[in-house]
């Protein structure tokens, strides 16, 4: 069996700590205004938690993925919009950059990013390509060694904050022999003349995460811009959403873990018939489902956290990614509903947590792959040839 090492568990608390004290106390004021708190953000990045994976000549620890997925849980247990905040400025922001960019790129952004002085965006998602993100329409040409970008993204997140420094964009960039799109990959620094970051989402949940459309029209950049090589995003972005998939399933763990300590503490002190009703089987044993969920969500989050740090072959940590992120977001919408119900009619009322806790969850089993492209991914990993 797995088990996280002293370490981690050390830094587990510290993480938890700060959570408690900078993020919990203030998350149901943001998310009631919709206020991404960019003060408490870099104050994310002041205690290290944005440069975890990140070598140290960035600023970074050099530290293991491991150690980012506890981070991205602790922060996610009392506000899933800073859990994700964290995943999507690391997953999203900073990897591509870290993993295809050169060094003059790396130089250029990563330190402020790595800092938590600035965030950076992946601009995947566009209206007419989601699951299908190969079918991107945003084109990019060159003309007079610059490329020129248009088209549309949206749901991207970390892209309008006032601390967003770029996004890295993905676009069609001419046709590959056999007639395929050939995509690549773009930096586009933020304030670019023809980018526009539009008016932020009124979402479901995540009320405190910065999520935004993205349009560009004539957008001109340097042609040293681009990340990688030439007709190589398509193969950037499946590895950077493999990474975020563990990443996602950790915001998961973090929720689910939040509901089963709500509902222990509502059940031990709410009283019906005289008695609390945690004596009531009806409501003891959905929460000691709330445990096996969490049990069940931890070992294969970090099992295939384990598996990224080993450097485990490509396959076999892309299923236990497609497992862990399925599993753990699907246990993280059903936790969220069972918590309500634990809590009854209070369990309505947005004072109580568990409302926001319900209200944000819906988007895990959506979010960098549906749980559709999950099972379409583990049943191909089986040797199924379903499409």
């Amino acid at each position: 069996m797995f088990e996280l090492s002293a370490e981690h568990q050390e830094f587990r608390r510290s993480v938890r700590d700060f959570a408690e004290a900078e993020i919990a106390p203030h998350a149901a004021e943001w998310d009631r205004k919709h206020y991404f708190p960019v003060e408490v953000v870099q104050k994310m990045g002041r205690l290290g938690l944005f440069g975890l994976t990140a070598p140290e000549e960035y600023g970074g620890a050099g530290g293991d993925f491991t150690s980012l997925c506890v981070a991205i849980e602790e922060i996610s247990r009392v506000d899933q919009s800073m859990g994700i905040t964290l995943e999507a400025a690391v997953g999203l922001g900073i990897n591509p950059i870290l993993t295809f960019g050169t060094d003059e790129q790396k130089a250029t952004w990563l330190p402020d990013l790595v800092a938590g002085t600035k965030l950076a965006g992946f601009g995947l998602t566009e209206p007419e390509s989601g699951s299908d993100a190969g079918a991107t329409k945003t084109r990019a040409v060159l003309d007079n060694g610059e490329w020129v970008i248009d088209g549309s993204k949206q749901f991207i997140t970390n892209s309008g904050s006032s601390i967003t420094s770029c996004v890295t964009v993905t676009a069609r960039t001419g046709e590959k022999p056999d007639g395929k799109p050939e995509i690549s990959t773009i930096i586009v620094p933020s304030g670019t003349p023809g980018f526009t970051a539009e008016a932020a989402y009124d979402k479901l949940g995540w009320h405190a995460s910065d999520t935004h459309p993205l349009s560009f029209v004539n957008c001109r950049v340097p042609e040293g811009n681009l990340l990688g090589e030439r007709g190589k995003g398509f193969g950037q972005f499946l590895a950077t959403l493999d990474d975020g998939r563990v990443a996602i399933a950790a915001v998961a763990l973090g929720c689910i873990r939040a509901c089963l300590e709500f509902s222990v503490q509502y059940a031990g002190e709410r009283q019906t018939f005289g008695v609390p009703i945690g004596r009531k089987q009806g409501v003891a044993f959905q929460i000691a489902d709330l445990k096996v969920m969490a049990d069940a969500a931890e070992l294969l989050v970090y099992r295939a956290a384990a598996l990224k740090d080993a450097q485990a072959p490509r396959d076999e940590f892309k299923q236990a990614a497609s497992v862990a992120k399925l599993y753990a977001t699907e246990s993280a919408v059903t936790a969220t509903r069972i918590a309500t119900q634990v809590f009854g009619g209070y369990g309505f009322m947005e004072e109580y947590p568990v409302t926001r806790f319900y209200r944000d969850a819906k988007i895990l089993e959506i979010g960098e792959g549906t749980s559709e492209v999950q099972r379409m991914l583990i049943a191909r990993s089986l040797g199924l040839p379903v499409e």
